[in-house]
């Protein structure tokens, strides 16, 4: 048995049994070695992005690692993006780079960098192999550190020689680490803050709003008064009908901050303090008010279900919960198409179960004013805020969760980063619909471009943030990589392309003209 062989065994033994990848010539045993071990699931990626990408979505669905493969350093720089916002969200993911061999490094050929230093940026663990005899405990202790508290991303970097000579040994990983527990005195001095009177908001961080810890939040806030309110984005969050009422920090400051106002103190649960996405002339970075308390009941590596069930127990509180959402569709919508009318029909027919990769930037900021009282389902957030996830996210959850329709709910501009995840959905026929609003700009940057420039009306700069000089035709792009795809500009062609979506099984593309 080489080492690569040895890994991938290992990999498997510990619960790693997909791989999105890139590789390249260092990586190519890696690659042979795959016909020795069927239980491992290659994944063809065109790119790196939506290799990491992928990954990161399957990590969140799947609530294990996948693995990634990438080639060299400079494959490992195509793949950061999504990295970054992986290791935002805390997903587990073992992230494997190809190294030249051991003893090839020193002669500086053309792709040599230092992988190490790429990969610390965006990794909370990160080891090279030294040889073939090591690689299998390398490789468990990846997934391990992966494992590790809420979820991190774990590189090895694989040295060819340590790849392709013999001596691999597989090796069972180590005991996981248990998540960490909340000190009772912590749960005792948040009761008493909640019994003060002050006016009191629990924040549920980006990896706490599933859906046994909204419930159990909520059970806090109806017993206390308290204000119940998420994180600006999560890495899965549950929603829907029969769900607690959870009013999520926006994205805009003012709107954050007319939020926040009037709180006197915050109680965070894996969250940090509320902050701005960018700094902004004469705004505040922090958004709680400057003489609110910020108190840590749990961060994120500790045990928060567990600590939000000691509170609930320690304030006597009821089995009942906050708000609920209550089911309520919409009506189909009809005549020209516009944004709201796009999540109207999603919410009027979305199948229960249904998973969101929300990269939907600006025409997805009042989504849930629609999708708050649809059946229940999950939304990925982009976590990092790197661009170019919502495509790989959706690949990834798909592979995942194979009896669930997943939708990626995408913007134009951020889509373009990593179009090649539609080639992925299409080889692997996934069910993956693609809602893709084309509004032929970035609009985001548009209205950046207003708060923070004293003239933002210039002929140069708004050339910058037009997509529509030549228009790009999804249409085309979608068919070209192999899924099925129309345009749309009335509601009831929408709602037709929807249905079709929603029935057929593989991926599918509507580009809505807005």
């Amino acid at each position: 048995m080489n080492g690569a062989e040895s890994l991938i065994h290992t990999l498997v033994n510990g619960g790693v049994d997909v791989c999105f990848m890139n590789p390249g010539t260092s990586e190519m045993h890696f690659v042979a070695a795959l016909d020795s071990v069927p239980q491992m699931r290659g994944v063809l990626c065109l790119f790196e992005g939506v290799a990491t990408g992928a990954a990161d979505g399957y990590g969140r669905m799947a609530g294990v690692p996948a693995a990634t493969l990438l080639h060299l350093g400079p494959g490992l720089g195509n793949g950061i993006a999504n990295l970054h916002n992986a290791h935002k969200a805390h997903t587990p993911l073992v992230n494997i780079v190809g190294e030249h061999a051991t003893w090839h490094i020193q002669h500086n050929a053309p792709l040599t960098a230092d992988i190490a230093a790429l990969a610390r940026t965006v990794s909370a663990w990160v080891r090279t192999a030294s040889s073939a005899a090591t690689v299998g405990a390398d490789g468990a202790a990846a997934i391990a550190a992966a494992r590790t508290g809420a979820g991190q991303v774990a590189t090895l970097i694989l040295p060819g020689d340590a790849a392709w000579e013999e001596g691999g040994v597989v090796v069972e990983i180590p005991p996981l680490p248990r998540p960490i527990p909340v000190a009772p005195e912590r749960v005792t001095q948040a009761a008493a803050l909640l019994h003060s009177g002050r006016k009191t908001a629990l924040v549920l961080g980006e990896t706490v709003m599933d859906e046994a810890s909204q419930r159990m939040a909520s059970r806090i806030a109806a017993a206390t008064g308290s204000q119940l309110i998420g994180a600006r984005s999560g890495r899965r969050v549950v929603r829907g009908a029969g769900l607690p009422v959870l009013e999520r920090i926006p994205y805009p400051v003012d709107q954050a901050l007319a939020m926040l106002a009037g709180f006197e103190q915050m109680i965070l649960v894996g969250a940090y303090p509320p902050v701005a996405f960018f700094a902004y002339p004469g705004k505040p970075s922090l958004l709680a008010p400057p003489d609110c308390r910020m108190y840590e009941l749990a961060d994120l590596h500790s045990d928060c279900l567990a600590s939000l069930a000691a509170l609930a127990d320690e304030l006597d509180a009821p089995d009942r919960l906050h708000a609920v959402n209550e089911l309520a569709r919409p009506a189909l919508p009809s005549g020209p198409i516009s944004v709201e009318k796009v999540w109207a029909g999603l919410a009027a027919l979305l199948p229960a179960g249904a998973i969101l990769s929300d990269e939907s930037v600006t025409s997805g900021r009042n989504a849930h004013r629609w999708m708050a009282g649809a059946p229940p389902h999950e939304w990925l957030h982009i976590t990092g805020g790197s661009i170019g996830q919502g495509l790989p996210v959706a690949t990834g959850a798909a592979l995942a969760c194979p009896e669930r329709r997943v939708f990626a709910m995408e913007s134009d501009g951020s889509a373009m980063y990593t179009l090649q995840a539609l080639w992925t959905q299409a080889r692997e026929q996934l069910d993956v619909t693609t809602i893709l609003f084309a509004n032929r700009s970035y609009a985001i940057l548009q209205g950046e471009l207003r708060n923070l420039a004293q003239d933002a009306s210039g002929r140069k700069a708004g050339a910058m943030l037009s997509l529509d000089n030549p228009a790009l035709d999804w249409v085309q792009l979608a068919q070209g990589m192999g899924v099925p795809a129309c345009r749309v500009t009335t509601a009831e062609e929408y709602i037709g392309a929807l249905t079709v979506g929603i029935e057929e099984p593989g991926p599918r593309l509507i580009e809505v003209v807005v």
